[in-house]
This record gives structure tokens, C-alpha cells and sequence, in this order.
């Protein structure tokens, strides 16, 4: 069964709640799937996996579908990251520089797609 879609009052809610200092573990799962959400709807795909742990996951951009096991093309990285990523408060660069973000496979570097506009 999918995921229901996270309504964009919702998710922009809880992700100002999440920037304004809200340590609320339901701001920062909503705000993180809501971000992963917004991924997903600008680069539908399968080929790379975006985890993360332990809020949840998608599989975007186009190109070579994986279908057992570990996908080839895998990013990963904490909560705090993800959304300092996706909003633009951080580069990709200076993240994954700073070993924050896991990312393998030729396909896993998202910089193209990020900042996301929420």
C-alpha cells in the first residue's frame, strides 16, 4: 500500500516548525517525508534510493530500475541533514565534504535537483 501524500499545508507546517527549533519527533518525520515527498514528485524515478533513517525513503530519477537487493545508486543521511540539504541551508558539497552524506553509485549525486522549493 502507498504512502498517503503529505498535504502541502501539512508538510510546509511542519517543516517551518522544524526550522524554528521544534524538536518534535511528528514536525521533523512529517517535515522529512514532505521533503522526500517534493523529490520525488520533481525527479520521478527508480533508479536511486534517498534513505532517511528512521523517517523514510524514495526512489527517484529516471533510468535502470533495480529489483533485488541493495539498489546501486544509494544516498543516504540523518534527518537534520536531509533538510538542511533540501531547503538550501546547505550545499551538497559541503555536506557530503563533511561526510554527512553516504551517496554510491554513479546516478547518487542529487546537487542538480537541490535546493527543492517547498
Amino acid at each position: 500500500m502507498p504512502t498517503p501524500k503529505i498535504e502541502t499545508i501539512i508538510g510546509r507546517r511542519a517543516l517551518a516548525a522544524v526550522l524554528d527549533g521544534s524538536t518534535a519527533r511528528t514536525d521533523r518525520a512529517t517535515a522529512v517525508r514532505y521533503l522526500l515527498q517534493l523529490l520525488a514528485e520533481k525527479a520521478p524515478g527508480n533508479s536511486v534510493e534517498v534513505r532517511v533513517p528512521p523517517f523514510g525513503a524514495v526512489q527517484v530519477v529516471e533510468g535502470p530500475r533495480h529489483t533485488r537487493g541493495t539498489p546501486p545508486n544509494v544516498v543516504e543521511t540523518d534527518a537534520d541533514t536531509w533538510i538542511a540539504l533540501a531547503t538550501g541551508a546547505q550545499s551538497w558539497a559541503e555536506l557530503y565534504g563533511q561526510g554527512l552524506i553516504s551517496a554510491s553509485g554513479v546516478r547518487a549525486d542529487l546537487s542538480p535537483l537541490l535546493p527543492l522549493r517547498p
